[in-house]
Formats: structure tokens, sequence, C-alpha cells
């Protein structure tokens, strides 16, 4: 009795164990089975919103790729903005640059990997994103004098193509602009841009779709609705997510370029702080960023979080508008 009962209970194991694989093996089908429909399915969207939201500027060569710039209005001096980390054209194409374009010429791009400009083969760092623009705007036969205005990294960025070609700026903006100070890491955790792109989880998962399947984006620009639109699509690409990742892999790197650079001498310079920005000594970091030139001046973003540009937009214009009627 005692066999039999021993006997049973091994046979419902057994059956238990048969199972618990089938499930287990019919889930790893159907995962797999899902993300192949994902791998897929990803480059055919991807195909299907570069046909809905075309590039609005140009797409020009800067060495083997191309990086996608888009100027309007007209008159001298012209205005280039430089996005912050991980952000493009799009953010500063709803509002601020149509404003601006009433007043003078004004330029918005695209970093590598970034909105609708192709990748780079190797990483890029502040001073290789400096060169590149100007390598941009020289192709796209787009001459200085230049108002160059940095939002948040782009700060890094403007910070030194003012410093490697003065003679092309007429003056400077930068908009909550970072400080080398916020960014501490040991120089040799430091990367260059001589290596090439890091491993990206969130790359990864956008190869599959997943991104594109979870990633809802709320209002980034309710007041323009056809930046907004451009923007999801642009943002859930592996290709951007990548840039994104590889910009904050080379942040230390940008950081120390940035900090070379400590002065601009008498070169007119507007610093345009976010009142609501509550990292911790960031009026601090904002106040000292005046010290770069002897011809500065505060202002104040009163309403606004870091991005001024999409929470206070008229105050972004204004202090834009002000240094183009200060160097014409």
């Amino acid at each position: 009795m005692n066999d039999q009962n021993q006997s049973g209970k091994l046979s419902t194991s057994r059956r238990k164990g048969r199972g618990c694989l089938f499930w287990l093996g019919t889930s790893l089908a159907t995962l797999l089975g899902l993300l192949l429909v994902g791998y897929i399915y990803e480059p055919i969207a991807e195909a299907a919103d570069a046909m809905a939201q075309p590039p609005p500027g140009q797409l020009v060569d800067v060495g083997g790729y191309r990086l996608h710039i888009n100027c309007t209005g007209t008159g001298a001096p012209t205005v280039v903005i430089v996005a912050g980390l991980g952000d493009w054209s799009t953010t500063w194409g709803g509002y601020v640059q149509p404003e601006v374009a009433k007043s003078t010429r004004v330029c918005t791009y695209d970093r590598p990997g970034l909105g609708w400009s192709e990748a780079a083969p190797l990483l890029g760092d502040a001073a290789q994103f400096a060169k590149e623009l100007h390598t941009l705007l020289q192709n796209a036969n787009i001459p200085g004098p230049y108002v160059m205005v940095g939002h948040s990294l782009g700060g890094f960025v403007v910070r030194i193509f003012a410093n490697d070609y003065a003679s092309e700026v007429a003056g400077v903006v930068l908009i909550d602009s970072m400080n080398p100070k916020q960014v501490t890491q040991p120089p040799e955790d430091i990367q260059s841009s001589s290596q090439s792109q890091p491993f990206s989880f969130q790359a990864t998962l956008a190869r599959f779709g997943i991104a594109r399947l979870l990633v809802k984006i709320p209002g980034i620009a309710p007041s323009v609705p056809a930046s907004e639109a451009a923007y999801y699509p642009l943002y859930v690409r592996p290709q951007s997510l990548q840039a994104t990742d590889n910009e904050f892999q080379t942040l230390p790197a940008s950081a120390a370029q940035a900090a070379a650079v400590n002065t601009f001498g008498d070169l007119p310079l507007i610093v345009l702080t976010a009142k609501l920005n509550d990292i911790p000594s960031w009026p601090e970091w904002q106040n000292e960023l005046l010290q770069l030139s002897s011809n500065s001046e505060h202002l104040f973003a009163e309403n606004s979080g870091h991005n001024v540009q999409v929470d206070e937009p008229d105050t972004a214009v204004a202090a834009i508008l002000k240094m183009v009627e200060l160097v014409r």
C-alpha cells in the first residue's frame, strides 16, 4: 500500500513537473514571438513616422554623416540655438524660433542621433559638438556674426564655440545653462569622443518596439501641437535613446572642456535663470556664469522650471531679442 501511495505521488509530481515545463516553454515561446514581432514592427513604424514627420530644415554633411538644421527669418545677427542634453530642435521650433524669426534669422539644429540628424560613428562631447556645429554652419552657408544661445548642456557647447570661434560670435545667451561645477567625476573615468558608443539598455528595448509601446510623453509643448507631434516619434527611436545615453556618458568630459573656458572677455552675455529650478546650489552656479564676461546681465524666468522654452517661452524670446538688439 505504501509503495502504491509513493508511486502515485511520484506520478503526480512528474505531471506537475511536465506541466510547469510546458508553461515555461509556452511563455518563453510567446515572449520570443512578441519580441520578434516588435523587432520587425519597429523599423516599419520608424519609416512611417519619417513619412509623416519630414525634417522642416535641411540635412547637411559634416564629415560622413548629416546633421539637421532649420533656419527661418531674415536679418543679422543670426541666432543659433543649442538645445539641452537629449533634446533637439522641436521644443525650440514650436514657439521660440517663430517669434525670434520675426526680428532676425534664427537657426535650430539637432546633434548627432537626435531629432532628424544621423548618428555619428563615435561618442561626442561638448568640444566635438561645438566643432560639428561650426562645420554645419559653414557647410550650410550660414555665416556669422552669431548670437549663440545655449540651454542646459547646450551652454557647455556655446561656451566652447564662443571661445574657439570668437571672431564669429557677437553675443551669448545662456538659458538655465549647466555649470561645470555641478558635474563631478574622477578624471580617469572621463569618456572621450574617440571611444565607441556604449551599450544602452533603453535603446535595446526600443529596438523591439518596447519604448514605442510603453513611453507616453505628456504635453511637451501644448501650445504648439505640431512640435509635440514630431517630438514623440523621434524620441522613442533606438537612435535617439542611444544618443541621449551617449551624451550622459560624456557629460564629465564636456564639463571639463567647458570649465577650461573661463572668460569671454567683454563679449555681451545674458544669463537667463529659471527661478523654479530647485536643484541645490543652482542660484549660486548661475551667478558664477556671469563672471564669464565683464559685460554680462542676469535675467530671470520667474514662473519657469528648467525647460524655459516650454514653461515660459516668452521670457526666452525676450532675452534672445534683447541680445540681438544689443549687438546690432
